[in-house]
């Protein structure tokens, strides 16, 4: 399936947001929306990604 992770477009094998987690290495605590649509973490294993869906995937940073 093609979609855009954080502006850039990809092909990805899984079919939810949990699979686009794992398959691109993302791990700790993370931000994820949908299309702009915030999912909390409890939902992603269960929402399902679509052709297009753009995703960003953003983790806090530590500092002063």
């Amino acid at each position: 399936m093609k979609i855009v992770l954080n502006g850039e477009p990809r092909e990805m094998r899984g079919e939810t947001l949990s699979d686009l987690l794992q398959e691109f290495g993302f791990s700790g605590r993370v931000a994820t929306a949908v299309n702009e649509d915030f999912v909390p973490s409890s939902l992603r294993i269960a929402h399902k990604l679509n052709d297009g869906d753009r995703v960003e995937v953003v983790a806090p940073m530590q500092g002063g």
